[in-house]
């Protein structure tokens, strides 16, 4: 006989994938013991850089109670966002991630709508929906409920389609049946830090957030230090690489999502246009983009610094 916990997870798990998520999978929500020590020894390395927010609600980033009243379940969800075409080479580049609408947007709406379903089917159900802007360690719980493993450039790897997607969760106050954590497949494999620009992967499962291409062109935002001069390839926002040479994402398929269709000037625009750029096309491409985070000035002092 199914019991209520394992009826409620398959409901779950159907809508998830109803709504487009490529993987949904469950934890039971507690302290992160593992992960502390190695966030501590990694902020006092001062690793996060100038990214200050990092230091911030430490005891809620390994706790997810804290966030929650009496949460119970942590419900880890994926979604794919490999592009099936991508950007005219020999321009400067921008992240994967970005090329269609702000993946903030499109997976709180997701969110949104898999917290009502499980209201609505379910009964009082108190939760609450995040996507990469809260205290939250994502890969960590998205680890714990077997959707992948963390792999040596520290991000979240799957046998089944590699590591293009975003991750976002529900904590939710309501006992579901729990998944397992996988296995790590990265072997002796060392690509990702062999090919890292940077050299931001300073030891196999260790990134320094304070060296890498993304911490340059997006959270950083004094000038970059002259010490990386040469070393970007031409990223202006955000940097691929490690998952570029990634033997896993092999596996990796287009994504369906609509909202993440890319948008036809950065897959078009030549050098020169990004060159040429005016502060009113930047607002109008750019409009319901991630890229608005680095704001124009930012993108512009990014492609100074890949010309200099």
């Amino acid at each position: 006989m199914i019991n209520n916990s394992e009826k409620y997870t398959q409901l779950i798990k159907t809508e998830a994938k109803r709504l487009g998520f490529l993987s949904c999978g469950i934890s039971r929500a507690g302290f992160l013991e593992e992960e502390a020590p190695r966030l501590e020894k990694w902020l006092n390395a001062q690793m996060n850089g100038k990214m200050g927010y990092m230091e911030n609600h430490f005891d809620k980033r390994l706790n997810p109670t804290l966030l929650v009243d009496d949460a119970k379940s942590i419900i880890s969800l994926t979604l794919n966002y490999y592009p099936e075409v991508k950007q005219n080479v020999g321009s400067y580049k921008i992240s994967k991630y970005a090329y269609g609408q702000d993946y903030h947007y499109v997976i709180k709406e997701k969110l949104k709508e898999l917290l009502f379903f499980i209201q609505n089917e379910i009964g009082e159900v108190s939760g609450r929906a995040f996507v990469d802007s809260a205290p939250v360690l994502d890969k960590a719980w998205a680890a714990k409920s077997g959707l992948g493993w963390i792999g040596k450039n520290s991000n979240l790897l799957s046998k089944q389609v590699g590591s293009f997607f975003f991750i976002a969760e529900l904590i939710v106050d309501l006992e579901l049946e729990y998944d397992n954590a996988t296995t790590d497949h990265c072997g002796k494999c060392t690509a990702c830090i062999d090919a890292c620009p940077t050299e931001a992967i300073v030891a196999p499962y260790v990134v320094d957030g304070s060296k890498c291409i993304s911490y340059f062109t997006i959270e950083l935002k004094e000038n970059i230090p002259s010490e990386v001069k040469g070393k970007f390839d031409d990223w202006m926002f955000g940097c691929d690489v490690c998952q570029d040479v990634c033997p896993w994402n092999r596996f990796s398929k287009p994504h369906q999502e609509p909202l993440l269709k890319p948008n036809e000037s950065i897959l078009s625009f030549s050098k020169k246009d990004w060159e040429e750029i005016t502060d009113e096309t930047f607002r109008k491409v750019f409009k319901d983009s991630a890229v608005k985070r680095t704001k124009y000035e930012g993108l512009i002092r990014n492609m100074n610094f890949l010309k200099e």
